[in-house]
C-alpha cells in the first residue's frame, strides 16, 4: 500500500478512528494489527520474515537481560553476551544478504574466477526482494546492540515490542527509529490531541506535495533524458543530473514527511530525517542532514564499534571509508552504489585532510568564512560534489555512469539551455517552469529552517479562518498540479527498493 494511493486515504482514517475510540489496553495491538495488514498488502508471505526477525531479536533481547543478572564473572557474562548479539546479527544478516545480496555475490564470484581464467556454473536465484527489508531489520538490530550495551531494558511485551519493528508509517522507509525512542512512546497512554492532529497533517501535505506535485513531475524530466542519454547528451545530463538530485530528497524527504506526520496524528514522535541538505556547507555537513537516521545508525553501530576517531587519522579515514562503502552496499546489491557510498567517503577524507590548507589560503587571502559570497560559494560546491556521486546512484550499473559521465562532458550544447529544447524531454512549457516555481518553495522552505523558522508553525499559529483557508489551497494545489491521469500509475517511493 503505497502513501499516494486511494488504499492509504481510506485506510489511515479508518485505523486512527479505531485506535482513539479503543481502550489504551488494546491500542497497540491494533497498530500492530494495522501495520502487519498495511506491509502485507504487498506481499502477504513477506510479512513472515518481518515476523522471524522480530522472533529473533526479541528472544534476543530476552536472553541478554538474562545474562546480565546472572551471577557471573564479568568475563563469563561478556561472553555469553557477545554471543547472543553475534547470533542475532548473524539470522538477522543471513536473511537480509539471501534476499538482497545472493545473486550479486555469486555474479562477483564468477567474475573473479574468470579473471583468473576458470569458469563457474553457478545458479541464479530468481528473488523478489523484500520491501523495507533493509529498514526493519537494521531497527531490530539496532535493538538488540542497545539492550547488549545495556542503554535500554529488554522489552518483555512481544506484541508491544513486534510493533516497535512493523510500525506502518515508517515500516518501509524509515525513518529507522530508535527503541529508545519508540519504545518508550509505546509504553505511554495516548488519547487524542487536536494540536498534534493539525501538526501531523500539514505534515503530511507538505510531504504529498514533496511527492506527487515536485518528485513525480521531476521524473518524467529526468527518465526521458537518462533513458536516451546518447540523443539527450551534454547540458540535458547535466540538467537532468541536478534535478535528479531534486527528485530523488523530494521523493525520500516526502515519504518520511508523511510518515512523521501519519505518526504525530497518532501521537508518536519520529525522529527527523532531514535537515535542508542542499544547503549543507561541506559533505561532512550533507551527511548530517540527509537520511539522518541511517547515518547516526552507521556511526553508532558500525563506525565508532570500530573505533571511531580515537585510534589516530589513518584509522578513522579507514573508518570512515568502511562506513561509506557499506552504506552504498546497503542501498542496493550493485558495484555502482558502493562507488557512490566510496565517493562520498573520498569526499570527507580529502576535506579533512586539505583543511589546514584551506585555513592557510583562506589567512593568506584574507577571506571572510561569514560573509554570503563565501557561504554560498561553499553550498554550491558541496552540492556539485553530492550532485556528481547521485550520477553512480541513479545510472543502472558503473557503465552506465561512465558513459552518461562521458556524454555529459564530451558533448557542448550550452544552447539547449535557452533555446526551449528542454521543453521536449517529457515537460512542456508549464510544467516545466511550474517544476521550478515548485523547486523555489522548497529552497524557500528549507532556507526557513537553516534560519530556525518553521513555517507550518507559524501557519499554524494564525487564525481559524486563515489556517482553513490555507488548507483548502493546498489540498487543490496538489490534486491540480499533481502527477495523475488516465495513464498514471502511483510512482513508488525511490528507496522502497532498498
Amino acid at each position: 500500500m503505497l502513501f499516494n494511493s486511494i488504499e492509504f486515504l481510506i485506510f489511515f482514517p479508518v485505523v486512527v478512528l479505531i485506535y482513539f475510540a479503543i481502550p489504551q489496553r488494546i491500542k497497540n495491538i491494533w497498530l500492530l494489527i494495522a501495520s502487519y495488514y498495511f506491509y502485507m498488502c504487498w506481499n502477504a508471505k513477506y510479512a513472515l520474515l518481518i515476523l522471524l526477525s522480530t522472533i529473533i531479536t526479541y528472544i534476543s533481547g530476552l536472553l541478554l537481560e538474562k545474562f546480565k543478572n546472572k551471577e557471573w564473572d564479568e568475563k563469563k557474562k561478556r561472553t555469553y553476551k557477545r554471543t547472543v548479539v553475534m547470533l542475532s546479527f548473524f539470522l538477522n544478516l543471513t536473511i537480509l544478504f539471501y534476499f538482497k545480496y545472493v545473486n550479486f555475490a555469486l555474479n562477483i564470484t564468477t567474475k573473479i574466477f574468470a579473471y583468473m581464467n576458470v569458469q563457474l556454473s553457478v545458479p541464479q536465484f530468481d528473488i523478489m526482494l523484500p520491501v523495507g527489508i533493509s529498514f526493519y531489520t537494521f531497527q531490530a538490530l539496532s535493538y538488540t546492540m542497545d539492550v547488549y550495551r545495556e542503554e535500554i531494558y529488554a522489552e518483555k511485551n512481544f506484541f508491544k515490542y513486534a510493533l516497535f519493528v512493523s510500525f506502518f508509517p515508517q515500516l518501509v522507509a524509515g525513518p529507522i527509529e530508535r527503541s529508545k525512542n519508540l519504545l518508550r512512546q509505546l509504553e505511554v497512554s495516548r488519547k487524542f490531541d487536536f494540536e498534534d492532529a493539525k501538526e501531523g497533517l500539514f505534515l503530511m501535505l507538505w510531504g504529498f506535495f514533496l511527492k506527487l506535485v515536485i518528485a513525480d513531475r521531476v521524473a518524467i524530466f529526468v527518465d526521458t533524458v537518462y533513458g536516451d542519454y546518447n540523443t539527450y547528451a551534454g547540458w540535458y545530463l547535466i540538467v537532468a543530473t541536478i534535478l535528479f538530485a531534486v527528485q530523488i530528497y523530494c521523493d525520500f524527504y516526502g515519504y518520511s514527511s508523511i510518515a512523521t506526520g501519519a505518526s504525530k496524528v497518532l501521537r508518536i514522535q519520529l525522529m527527523e530525517n532531514f535537515d535542508a541538505p542542499y544547503l549543507a556547507s561541506s559533505v561532512s555537513d550533507f551527511w548530517r542532514r540527509w537520511h539522518i537516521s541511517l547515518t547516526s545508525w552507521f556511526k553508532d553501530y558500525l563506525y565508532i564499534p570500530l573505533g571511531g576517531s580515537r585510534k589516530g587519522k589513518v584509522r578513522k579515514y579507514v573508518n570512515k571509508m568502511i562506513v561509506f562503502a557499506t552504506s552504498g552496499l546497503w542501498h542496493g546489491a550493485q558495484i555502482s552504489f558502493v562507488i557512490w557510498g566510496i565517493l562520498n567517503g573520498l569526499y570527507q577524507v580529502i576535506g579533512e585532510m586539505i583543511q589546514p590548507l584551506r585555513d592557510k589560503a583562506v589567512k593568506w587571502l584574507h577571506l571572510n568564512r561569514s560573509s554570503l559570497g563565501h557561504k554560498l560559494l561553499q553550498v554550491i560546491g558541496t552540492f556539485v560534489l553530492v550532485d556528481f556521486s547521485w550520477i553512480f546512484f541513479r545510472a543502472d550499473g558503473v557503465g552506465e555512469a561512465m558513459k552518461i559521465i562521458r556524454q555529459m562532458f564530451w558533448v557542448k550544447n550550452p544552447w539547449v539551455l535557452f533555446n526551449n529544447a528542454l521543453y521536449d524531454c517529457g515537460l512542456d512549457n508549464k510544467n516545466f517552469n511550474l517544476m521550478l516555481v515548485c523547486i523555489g518553495i522548497l529552497l524557500f522552505a528549507d532556507f526557513c529552517k537553516v534560519k530556525g523558522i518553521q513555517i507550518r508553525k507559524v501557519i499554524l499559529k494564525q487564525d481559524y479562518w486563515f489556517r482553513s483557508l490555507f488548507i483548502i489551497c493546498a489540498v487543490m494545489i496538489i490534486l491540480i498540479f499533481g502527477i495523475y491521469g488516465s495513464t498514471y500509475n502511483e510512482a513508488n517511493f525511490i528507496y522502497f527498493q532498498f
